[in-house]
């Protein structure tokens, strides 16, 4: 198991070394003037290109406490604030905390500097404004809500509303979307859900706005009114866009047969999409069939051709959360459990062998569309976070950054926060102005800053194909390969999660052309006639190196094309 002395000793590196915001880090090798001759990635999805910063908004930053209301609510059912502490667990808070747009426009600079180009925000629509009664309390076993608040956003009442805790004077969620992408040069993911509002029935009396829908104009166009899902009435128009039968704890489940429903929810994201969204989200896609998803992602896509969805199909069976990226069933990405699992074992306490991994990629097994185009990351809101020390967040960054797929890092997961814990005792903590400058220093930062650095910069390391080489318990090596018309691109990957440095013999993977390391203060160049070429990876560290020049291996040429073959879904 990695020890302190490992965590101080990379401290200290790093530190010596400067902040690791990195400006010096050389490009890759000069594009080619020659054609390409066979065309060799994983993707050409555009939003492969983008490292991806995940924010439970209310926990980020408070940058405006005018719209914290701390009064909302009254005193019993009061939103803003409401601790909790289940047994054996720190405390936490499942009311409201202050987070807003202002908290994040604020800190964009710090979330770029880390190499982020896009932010996932939690869901922004109107939300109840009292603490729930029904349900049972936290900590009694299931997903239970008595006494919670809708701080996450998940619980919407008006979807065509912003909750009030979150825009502040000259700052609407129109005006947050372009003062990122033109200040910061990121882009805005906006986080959907369309399989249920709030929760909507066994409330010790029918509160205001739970188990409520309203439109664009404020008109009440559904109320579940209390009742348990078996007990609404066919007949009353106001029950029809809910479904008589329970799904999720108390939440109202949408009828997804009724058109209403779809029309609803396409005009109602659509909105935020025309303000800015650069992408969507979607919450608990696996709770409405194929058809509904499908119909709702060709809707967005009249006026947003190849516009980018992703999606929660909180599962770790492939072959069940590959079906939504099928063209069929709407074409949407899906964020990758089955990996996340595999990650927490290889970087968390459990220290599992790298070899692990592999299986999870499916580099060629055609079970998703495209693996290359799936969400990639370790922890989240809904989860216990990693279980990790920081050298293992380091080694988990450098993998997440390297490998196929789309990095997606939880705020907070830079400097470690709260890890190891889950809901109700610390995952969604307030994490604050204090901790973002703290963190400027923190060496998983550093690391993370830099590795995300060197992906930025690379096409290959963003969109191309992943050849395996070599795994074993604490390290890995890997190609990345992308050749496209005038493009191309390859990239040689080393990991070493060990205690100590690790040293590689790559004369066997320089396939007869040179290659330039990336990373800061370097110009290391692996020579093309290496007939022994030893390279030193250090404890929990990365090597990166690219070429430009045509890969000809006979051998090498026929495995890539084979991995391009197989890994799409035919």
């Amino acid at each position: 198991m990695k020890t302190t002395r490992v965590f101080l000793a990379i401290f200290a590196a790093l530190s010596f070394s400067g902040c690791a915001v990195v400006d010096d880090i050389p490009e890759s090798p000069d594009i080619p003037s020659e054609p390409v001759t066979v065309d060799l990635y994983g993707t050409l999805e555009p939003f492969t290109s983008e490292a991806v910063y995940f924010i439970v908004t209310d926990r980020f930053v408070d940058g405006d406490p005018g719209n914290n209301y701390p009064n909302q609510g009254g005193t019993e059912l009061r939103t803003f604030d409401r601790p909790i502490r289940l047994a054996d667990s720190p405390p936490a808070n499942i009311g409201y905390l202050g987070g807003d747009f202002r908290g994040v426009l604020d800190n964009a600079d710090y979330i770029a500097d880390m190499g982020f180009t896009a932010i996932w925000l939690t869901p922004i629509v109107d939300n109840p404004d009292e603490a729930f009664t029904g349900g049972a309390l936290p900590g009694e076993g299931g997903s239970n809500d008595r006494g919670k608040t809708g701080y996450h956003g998940y619980w919407g009442v008006n979807f065509f509303e912003l909750d009030e805790h979150l825009p502040s004077p000259g700052l609407s969620y129109a005006d947050l979307t372009r003062g990122l992408l033109d200040g910061h040069g990121i882009k805005t993911v906006l986080d959907v859900v369309c399989n249920h509002g709030s929760p909507s029935f066994s409330m010790t009396h029918d509160q205001p706005k739970y188990g409520e829908i309203y439109d664009v104009n404020g008109v009440l166009v559904a109320d579940h009114g209390n009742f348990y899902p078996s007990e609404l009435d066919v007949g009353n128009p106001l029950h029809a866009f809910y479904r008589r039968e329970r799904d999720l704890a108390e939440l109202s489940d949408m009828d997804y047969d009724n058109p209403d429903v779809l029309e609803y929810f396409v005009a109602a994201h659509s909105q935020w999409i025309d303000q800015g969204a650069a992408a969507i989200r979607i919450d608990t896609i696996k709770h409405m069939p194929h058809a509904f998803w499908k119909a709702f992602a060709d809707r967005i896509r009249e006026t947003r051709p190849d516009f980018f969805m992703f999606a929660e199909a909180y599962s770790y069976d492939a072959p069940l959360i590959a079906e939504f990226t099928y063209p069929e069933n709407g074409g949407i990405s899906v964020l990758d459990f089955p990996q996340q699992q595999a990650m927490s074992a290889v970087f968390g306490k459990q220290d599992e062998p790298y070899a692990t991994l592999q299986d999870y990629l499916h580099l060629d097994s055609g079970v998703y569309q495209n693996p290359y185009e799936l969400m990639t990351f370790y922890d989240n809101h809904d989860m216990r976070r990693m279980d990790a020390d920081a050298a293992g967040f380091i080694d988990a960054n450098n993998w997440l950054f390297t490998s196929r797929g789309i990095p997606v890092v939880y705020y907070g997961s830079e400097v470690g926060f709260r890890a190891g814990t889950d809901q109700h005792a610390g995952n969604r903590d307030y994490f604050g102005q204090d901790n973002v400058e703290a963190a400027k220093s923190h060496p998983i930062r550093n690391a993370l800053a830099e590795i995300a650095a060197i992906r930025k910069q690379s096409v290959a390391l963003q969109r191309g194909l992943q050849l395996n080489l070599a795994f074993t318990a604490d390290t890995a090596a890997f190609l990345r390969v992308y050749q496209k018309d005038d493009s191309r691109e390859s990239a040689l990957v080393l990991l070493n999660k060990g205690d100590e440095a690790a040293e590689f013999d790559v004369s066997d993977w320089l396939y007869g052309v040179e290659w330039q390391r990336m990373g800061r203060n370097s110009t290391a160049r692996l020579p093309a006639d290496g007939a022994s070429t030893r390279v030193s990876v250090p404890a929990h560290g990365v090597r990166v190196y690219v070429t430009n020049e045509a890969l000809t291996d006979e051998a090498l040429l026929s495995e890539l094309k084979r991995l391009k073959s197989g890994s799409n879904r035919n």
